[in-house]
Formats: structure tokens, C-alpha cells, sequence
């Protein structure tokens, strides 16, 4: 490969035409930009340039060379602008996983910070199961990742983002129930609404009943949140589900939350990125928005 440079200059002569008005363009002297083209015609073994007495004129492979010179600085200069763009925050895009009621409840909130604030950077969500999730971020398929805790992964950092409090919920049908505490017997025997196989939030209930001699045995089995709170207000059973995710049903009285003889222990959602990847500056931007708890223009998120 010739010296970049050289180009550069047989740019600007070809422009000009003429070695002084290339060079003070170029802001060097006129014999370096002579020595740069006998480089570069020496190096090509063809002359590039006719010299004549007022300046120089291009030879016919000289044209054919400016040709290609052009469109290679062109490229190099849109290469340079977008890199700039990227650094700017003005372009770039970010990649997050996280299972649908973590964006609905958690994620949007911040998602909506972070785009009026960097409406040119694309925000592309990948969906599913903890487990699911955390292996496309060690692949490098996303960028980082909201995952139930407790997980501990060697290849990545997880930090605590926010703390949900779980909680069973009933429709009318059995609201004769939130009257007074269940025990885990009681409870396990009413029709169970819980999330699919799996889920982290699944594992979590059945370790929380398995601790205190029960089984689980669900009468339906979902993958949605909404749908959770929507067959338990049409009195299907109970529903676990996060406090959080129900607070305006349960204000409005279309859910009812049973008290527990053994209440539910809190969990942590955590904030995972890949300990031997650097970020983007788009996603870098992102996580450091949300490791301050803030948006990039100092309001408070909101969140579980």
C-alpha cells in the first residue's frame, strides 16, 4: 500500500492543478508536495502528471487514478463523520434483553429518558427468559441485560438495579380471603396461577413453597404478566405475581392481595453486562444512565 498521504496531495494537485496552490491548501511547501508525486508516480511507474510551465496537467492515467482517489477519500471522510456522530450520541444504537415484564414495568421508563434525550440512537430489545437472555449477552448478541438475582456468571458484571416485592392476588371471587393471613398449605391448595416452567419467577415461587413442604401444582400456567393479573381478576385462583406490576389494580379494588402467615422474600433485579467487552458509546451512555439512577438530563427514574 502507498503512503496515504501521497494521495492526498495528488488529490489536491489534480484539483489545482497547480503544486503552490496544492501546497498552501495543504499547508506544506511546494517542494514537498513535488517530491510526494515523483514518490507516488515512481511507485506506480506510470506519470501521473504532465508538468508544464504555468502548473500541470493530468495525464491520462493520472485521470483514472483521480477517479478512484476520489471516492476512497469520500469513503474515508463519511467514515469519519459517522464516527463522530457515533461519539456524539447522535447515531449509534444500543442492544438490551430482558423479559417483557421487566421492559414494560422497569425498562421503559429509562428507555424514554435515554430517547428524548438521544432520539438518533436506535434502541433494539430482545425478549425472553432470564437464562435465555443472559446467554445472547455472553455471545455478544445484545449489550446488556436485566436478570433476576441472585446470579453469578464469571464473564459478567451484574449490579442491583432495583428490588421487587412478590406477592399473591385474587380477584373478587376470592376476596374473602385477603381478610387474614394464609399459611403456604392454604395457599398451595387454592387454583395457582403462575408463570411458565422455567422463568426465573417460577423457580423462585416453587423454591419458596418446596421450602415449606409443598408442591406446586398450577391450574394454568402463562407467559404473560397482564395475563397473570387478568385470569386472577376473572377469579380463576391466585396469581404471583410483583406488587409493583398490579399497583393500579390494586388500588382500584379490582385485585386483592392475600397476606401471608410467611411473607415473600424480596428480590433483586440486576443490571448484567460482559466483564471482557467494552460498550459502545451508545450503550455506554445507557448504562452509566442507569447506574446513576438517573436520566442523561437529571430526572429520576421511576421503577419497581
Amino acid at each position: 500500500m502507498m503512503n496515504l498521504e501521497w494521495y492526498r496531495i495528488f488529490l489536491h494537485t489534480a484539483r489545482h492543478l497547480n503544486l503552490t496552490k496544492a501546497a498552501q491548501e495543504l499547508h506544506i511547501t511546494q517542494p514537498s508536495v513535488s517530491y510526494a508525486i515523483k514518490q507516488l508516480e515512481e511507485a506506480m511507474g506510470l506519470p501521473l502528471f504532465h508538468r508544464l510551465s504555468k502548473g500541470v496537467e493530468l495525464t491520462e492515467e493520472g485521470r483514472a487514478l483521480l477517479e478512484y482517489v476520489e471516492q476512497s477519500f469520500a469513503v474515508l471522510d463519511s467514515a469519519q463523520k459517522h464516527l463522530r456522530n457515533l461519539k456524539q450520541l447522535s447515531e449509534g444504537e444500543i442492544r438490551i434483553g430482558a423479559s417483557d415484564s421487566l421492559i414494560k414495568h422497569l425498562l421503559l421508563p429509562q428507555l424514554n429518558a435515554f430517547h428524548r434525550s438521544y432520539p438518533g440512537i436506535r434502541i433494539r430489545l430482545s425478549h425472553g427468559r432470564t437464562p435465555d437472555i443472559t446467554q445472547r449477552l455472553k455471545e455478544g448478541v445484545i449489550d446488556c441485560a436485566l436478570v433476576h438475582m441472585p446470579m453469578d456468571d464469571p464473564q459478567l458484571h451484574i449490579q442491583t438495579l432495583a428490588v421487587l416485592e412478590d406477592c399473591f392476588v385474587v380477584g373478587e371471587a376470592y376476596g374473602e380471603l385477603a381478610g387474614r393471613p394464609l399459611s403456604a398449605e392454604e395457599l398451595a391448595e387454592l387454583p395457582l396461577i403462575l408463570l411458565s416452567p422455567g422463568s426465573s419467577t417460577r423457580v423462585f415461587v416453587e423454591m419458596w413453597f418446596a421450602a415449606r413442604g409443598q408442591a406446586v401444582k398450577p391450574d394454568i400456567e402463562l407467559g404473560s404478566i397482564d395475563l397473570l393479573a387478568e385470569f386472577a381478576k376473572l377469579g380463576y385462583g391466585a396469581a404471583f405475581i410483583s406488587r409493583s406490576f398490579v399497583q393500579e389494580e390494586l388500588r382500584e379494588g379490582t385485585l386483592f392481595e392475600l397476606k401471608l402467615e410467611d411473607p415473600l422474600p424480596p428480590r433483586s433485579i440486576g443490571f448484567a453486562v460482559r466483564r471482557d467487552r467494552k460498550l459502545s458509546a451508545a450503550a455506554d451512555a445507557f448504562v452509566r444512565m442507569l447506574r446513576a439512577g438517573q436520566g442523561p438530563s437529571g430526572e429520576k427514574l421511576t421503577g419497581p
